[in-house]
């Protein structure tokens, strides 16, 4: 029996690469995203696996939407085996001092807020299907290790993924609900193009850093879940082999 999956921020990047890796390992999969172009054109990247991908149009900062995604997963297929809690974004990179409350309370919603509520209903369905039980996967980030300079909110956040993290992995034991994290360094997405012309470092100075193949990544969540239920990667990190983050700054 085909699991099924719901991937956050599956129009593009990480999320895109993710839900097509799965597709091709003959999973059902929930595509969730804002921009339901973006969802079609992820899907129809499939090839002959199209047909089971679902694009549901979900903005992860809204907790109807949220509850309408799951719900719509749950009326399509009857059940659920995987998120991959992958939506988010970060903020300009200005002092700390500086950056708006508003763009701060904005990636906290999309970073943090809503992996907690996509986890919530997640669990609501695994504990109650037969066989009860499934795979969550947040998306941690290199910075849920180190921060880069003038990324106050978007590493807070980072770091409050793996509390988010710890505590559904141990909440969860009873229900055979796995929860792991992903840290993911400098992947070719449009969201690290800014890395090949570039970026500040702890230092002072401004260099180009290596990215990595995104199928890297995307292979590595069809490991996590290849997993059974007994078994779980607690939190893996996947990067660039030659970025600089192992080592001083």
């Amino acid at each position: 029996m085909a699991k099924i999956a719901i991937i956050t921020g599956s129009g593009s990047g990480i999320g895109r690469a993710a839900a097509l890796a799965l597709l091709k390992n003959g999973y059902k999969v929930v595509l969730a995203g804002r921009r339901k172009d973006a969802l079609e054109e992820t899907a129809s990247m499939a090839g002959n696996n199209a047909p089971n991908a679902l694009a549901v149009p979900t903005d992860v900062t809204k907790r109807e939407s949220i509850q309408a995604l799951f719900a719509r997963t749950k009326e399509a297929f009857g059940r659920l085996d995987l998120v991959f809690n992958n939506a988010g974004g970060g903020a300009p990179p200005v002092p700390l001092e500086d950056l708006p409350y508003e763009t701060w309370l904005s990636v906290v919603a999309a970073n943090l807020t809503g992996p907690f509520l996509c986890t919530q209903e997640a669990i609501k369905i695994m504990k109650a299907q037969k066989p009860m039980g499934g795979r969550i996967i947040n998306n941690g980030s290199i910075s849920a290790h180190a921060p880069r300079p003038f990324s106050v909110a978007y590493t807070s956040t980072k770091h409050a993924i793996t509390g988010l993290t710890k505590s559904t992995s141990l909440d969860c034991r009873p229900y055979d609900i796995a929860c792991g994290q992903i840290d993911i360094g400098n992947a070719v997405t449009p969201m690290t193009e800014r890395m090949t012309k570039g970026v500040l470092q702890p230092n002072g100075t401004t260099i180009p850093e290596p990215r990595m193949d995104v199928e890297a990544v995307a292979q590595a969540i069809v490991y996590m879940d290849s997993l059974p239920l007994d078994a779980n990667v607690q939190f893996m990190t996947v990067m660039a082999t030659k970025m600089p983050f192992v080592g001083r700054g």
